[in-house]
This record gives C-alpha cells, structure tokens and sequence, in this order.
C-alpha cells in the first residue's frame, strides 16, 4: 500500500477508527481505567458494609444530581451538532460550542452547592467510608469537568478566531472526545451513588 493510499484512508471519515488524535484517546482510556478501579472499589466497599452506604445515600440530593446529569446531557449534545456542523462547515458552530460551556455550569453550580451543604450539616472525607468515597470520586469528576470546559472554551474561541473550518476535524473531534467521556463518566458516576448506593 503506497503513502498516497496510506493517506486517503487516514482521512476517509468511513475509514477511520476513533475520532480525533490519538494521544487524546491514549489519554481517555487511562482516566477510564482510574475511574474503572474507583468503582469497582465503592462497589467492595458497599458490598461490606451496605448500610453506611444506604444511610449515606439518603443525606444526598437526588434531584440536584438528576438535574447535573440533565445538564451534562444537553452540554454534549450541543457539543455533538457544533462537530455535525463544523464537519459540514455550516454555520452555528461557536454559539453551540458557548450553550455546552453555559449549561454544564448548571452541573459544576450544583455539584458547588451540594458540596457546601453536605459541609455544612458535617459531611466530609472522614465522616465514613461512603462519604469518602462520594467526595473523592465526585471532585475526580468534577475536576475533568472543568478541564472540559476549558476545553470547550478554547475550542469555540478557535471556531470565532477561523482556526477551525472543517477543513482538519482533529482538534474539534479531539475536545468532543473528551468531553463525552466526562458525560458518559457522570451517566455511570449517578446511577452509583445517589440511587443504587
């Protein structure tokens, strides 16, 4: 296979396997895989010791983490129609890409709020074994949420800039990648914690 067929397949959207640079799929597997061991830890530690779990649950706010997993949802889609339409080169792209940052803020909001009330009714790290567990992997999450909106910052600045113009779908497809994997992150992080706990 000569270097001019080598380089129609690189670029042949058919073709591809993954989305975006490798190296940046290098990296999200190695954050699913310490995600991976951080649940496969809380589902040990729940099986020993169910009730601290179930009582732990209850101290938490059900329908704040519906309305953060609500709110990451829709920031993706967003994110999904700005690469649509960046790949199509239609218009529309940077005002999506500023409505994903603007609605994942009603999760990085809402996870600040349950935080300072967990706080301040003495919930923290020590208080037991779940709520180490929640404040250790919700802050891991929500600490790849902010890198994602950062991301998703320097990203909709690129598009307003005419960095990005479909012409190299690798650093748009590349941000997307990543930010869908901190969704699908908190899709399996909810479920856990604040209604199988």
């Amino acid at each position: 296979m000569d270097d001019m067929t080598n380089q129609k397949l690189s670029s042949d959207p058919d073709t591809r396997q993954l989305p975006g640079d490798i190296a940046v799929w290098i990296f999200i597997f190695a954050e699913l895989a310490v995600f991976g061991i951080m649940f496969i830890g809380f589902a040990v530690a729940r099986s020993m010791d169910p009730a601290t779990f179930h009582a732990g649950r209850e101290a938490l706010h059900p329908l704040i983490g519906l309305l953060n997993t609500a709110a990451l949802i829709t920031a993706s889609y967003f994110v999904a129609t700005a690469v649509h339409q960046l790949r199509h080169r239609h218009s529309g792209v940077q005002w999506r890409l500023w409505l994903a940052v603007a609605v994942s803020c009603i999760y990085t909001v809402g996870k600040m709020y349950e935080y300072v009330n967990l706080y301040s009714q003495g919930y923290n790290l020590g208080t037991d074994t779940f709520f180490m567990f929640y404040f250790f992997l919700t802050f891991f999450h929500f600490m790849h949420v902010i890198l994602g909106q950062v991301i998703l910052v320097v990203l909709a600045v690129k598009v307003g800039n005419g960095d990005y113009d479909g012409s190299d779908m690798n650093g748009m497809e590349s941000g997307a990648s990543y930010w869908h994997m901190v969704d699908l992150v908190w899709l399996v992080l909810f479920p856990m914690i604040y209604v199988l706990a």
